[in-house]
């Protein structure tokens, strides 16, 4: 992981995915992969420079082959073993260890994990946050 105040991002792409009306999500795996290959298209959607981790559990690891793309478009993918939330405070907490001071935030509306990364340190912001700056 970066350090040195880089921004990290860390996304609950099965929350993100799930939160769309549209049924985008019911495909897991391709709704996945629509979403990471959305944000790995020109950065714009970020306000500035940063890190970007995005955690895939469930079926929606399908959307990737980790043991031949654990970086897709620059951005790191973690394959949850069993939680997704489990894993995101794990990157998060880990992240924490390494630089105290380093800006995190986590897209999520699971007002538990929430929770859980606030207590580490870690801002949250809402699906919507990362939908509207995709054009999604």
């Amino acid at each position: 992981m970066a350090a040195d105040g880089v921004q990290l991002i860390v996304v609950d792409a099965a929350n993100v995915v799930g939160s769309r009306p549209d049924g985008w999500w019911r495909d897991r795996p391709g709704a996945a992969r629509r979403l990471l290959e959305r944000m790995a298209g020109p950065r714009a959607w970020q306000a500035e420079p940063g890190e970007v981790i995005v955690v895939l559990e469930g079926a929606a690891k399908a959307a990737v082959d980790a043991a031949v793309d654990p970086e897709f478009g620059g951005m790191r993918v973690v394959l949850a073993d069993g939680s997704g939330d489990d894993a995101i405070v794990g990157v998060v907490a880990a992240a924490r260890a390494e630089d105290s001071s380093r800006p995190i935030t986590v897209v999520t509306a699971d007002r538990g994990l929430r929770a859980r990364v606030a207590a580490v340190g870690a801002e949250t912001v809402g699906p919507h946050w990362l939908l509207d700056r995709l054009g999604a």
